[in-house]
């Protein structure tokens, strides 16, 4: 009795099948949100109230290619890198007024 074995393709087709679901839901999405992100530091100008990775609220006092200068608070500033910027205050703290709606 010859007991069929499958090719090599059927071999590899899970393989496969489960590559395209990574790149689908992880690579793809991810590489998106980077160039998304790319575009949004590339923007950023002089007076820009921002958001950074570590949750420091300022505004855009100076720019160069790699670091920022934010004012945190009157005269006091600090100098980070650039890829630390996260988003602006608009994005993260919404209208900006303290207030949501809690279902009312």
């Amino acid at each position: 009795m010859n007991s069929a074995q499958p090719s090599t393709i059927e071999m590899f087709l899970p393989f496969i099948f489960i590559f395209v679901i990574f790149y689908f839901l992880i690579i793809r999405p991810q590489s998106k949100k980077m160039k998304q992100q790319e575009s949004f530091l590339s923007q950023l100008k002089r007076g820009d109230a921002v958001v950074t990775s570590a949750g420091i609220l300022g505004n855009i006092d100076g720019l160069t290619e790699q670091f920022v200068t934010l004012e945190i608070a009157n005269g006091v500033k600090i100098k980070m890198l650039r890829k630390q910027i996260t988003g602006t205050q608009a994005q993260v703290l919404g209208s900006g007024d303290g207030t949501k709606d809690k279902g009312k």
